[in-house]
C-alpha cells in the first residue's frame, strides 16, 4: 500500500491516522513460516512546523518451536516506530529519518522491513524453560527424567579408577 503524503508535506499541522495489516504468512524464517496472522500498523503521519513524523506501532503474533524444549508457542512482539519523513536528505542516510523522495510511502515496505529486523533470533517458550534431557529426550519442564546424570566420559575411566583407588588407601 503506497500512501501519497504531498498534502501532509505541504500543509503545516497536517495529520493522516493510519491503521494498516499485511499479511507476513509466507515470510520463511529459521525454516519456519512464524507469522501465521496479519501483521498490524496503528499509528499517525503529521506536520508540526514543517517537519514530517511517522509514529506508529507494529505488532505481530511470532509462532514458532520453543529453541530449547521444542513445544510449539507463541508470542506477541511490538515494535515502536519514530521516523521523520523527508524527500531528501544531505548528510549521511540515518535510521531514523525515512525518504521519500516523491512524497509516497510505501508502507508494505516499511512494514516488512521493521518486522524482519526485529523477529526474534532466540524463541522461548519461557525464559526459564530447562529444555530436553539430551539423553533421552525429555522435556524437564515436565519433570526430571531418569537418566545417570553423572556419568564419565571413557576416555577419563581409567583416571577416575586411579581417584578411587588413592580414595580407598
Amino acid at each position: 500500500m503506497i500512501i501519497d503524503l504531498k498534502h501532509i508535506f505541504v500543509n503545516d499541522n497536517s495529520s493522516q491516522p493510519l491503521e494498516y495489516s499485511l499479511d507476513m504468512s509466507d515470510l520463511e524464517y529459521m525454516g519456519e513460516y512464524p507469522l501465521k496472522k496479519p501483521v498490524k500498523l496503528k499509528g499517525k503521519i503529521f506536520n508540526k512546523a514543517s517537519l514530517v513524523r511517522l509514529e506508529a506501532s507494529v505488532v505481530f503474533e511470532y509462532e514458532a518451536p520453543c529453541d530449547r524444549c521444542g513445544t510449539n508457542t507463541r508470542r506477541e512482539h511490538t515494535v515502536t516506530l519514530d521516523k521523520s519523513l523527508a524527500v531528501s536528505i544531505e548528510a549521511e542516510e540515518s535510521d531514523t529519518i525515512l525518504i521519500t523522495p516523491d512524497m509516497k510511502l510505501n508502507l508494505d515496505e516499511l512494514v516488512y522491513s521493521e518486522v524482519v529486523v526485529s523477529l526474534p533470533m532466540k524463541h522461548l517458550c519461557d525464559e526459564e524453560c530447562k529444555g530436553i534431557c539430551f539423553k533421552c529426550g525429555k522435556n524437564l519442564n515436565e519433570g526430571e527424567c531418569n537418566c545417570v546424570k553423572k556419568e564419565i566420559d571413557p576416555r577419563l575411566a581409567v583416571l577416575a579408577e586411579l581417584l578411587k583407588d588413592q580414595n580407598d588407601d
